[in-house]
Order: C-alpha cells, then sequence, then structure tokens
C-alpha cells in the first residue's frame, strides 16, 4: 500500500473555499473509477502557510502511477488545474 500526501496552495485571486470545493467534488469521486484508489480526500488547511491538502491510498506505487495518467483523472484535472499555484508531495508505502 501507499500513501500519496499533496500540499497546494492556490493562485492569488482565486476564491479559496469554493475551489477546494470544486477539486474535492471532481476528485473524491474518482474512488472506485480508477482501479487501484482505495482512499482520497481534500482537506481545507488551517495551519503552515498552504491551501489544501490532498490524501489518497493507493494498492501499490503502480496504481499510483496509473492514477496520475489515468483519463478520469485528467479530465477532472480540467476543472481546476489553473487555480494550483505550488505543490508538495510525498509519498510512502505502509
Amino acid at each position: 500500500m501507499v500513501k500519496h500526501i499533496v500540499l497546494y496552495t492556490l493562485k492569488e485571486g482565486v476564491n479559496k473555499p469554493e475551489a477546494i470545493e470544486i477539486i474535492r467534488s471532481v476528485l473524491e469521486p474518482l474512488v472506485g473509477v480508477i482501479p487501484g484508489l482505495k482512499h482520497l480526500e481534500i482537506r481545507a488547511a488551517y495551519q503552515g502557510g498552504m491551501d489544501y491538502a490532498l490524501y489518497s491510498e493507493f494498492e501499490s506505487a503502480e496504481a499510483l502511477k496509473n492514477y496520475a495518467d489515468h483519463p478520469a483523472h485528467q479530465a477532472a484535472k480540467e476543472h481546476f488545474w489553473n487555480f494550483l499555484d505550488t505543490r508538495y508531495c510525498a509519498d510512502y508505502e505502509f
């Protein structure tokens, strides 16, 4: 199993609560659609200088790689990629 944790900031001028809700609404439903994606959640961050966190779990490192390229994930990103500024990511096996 792999945990995938990503922290983001949003661009200046973006309505942050609205953007986070859009991101949540298009990414969380991918569980059960993309093979190997076991859990995914989006939450607003309240400290640490980041705007929101994405936490997800995958069956394997290969499943995480396949998620990144999966057409459903690519289609979901079209709804919000232009909101994003900074991204920090960490993946680890458990």
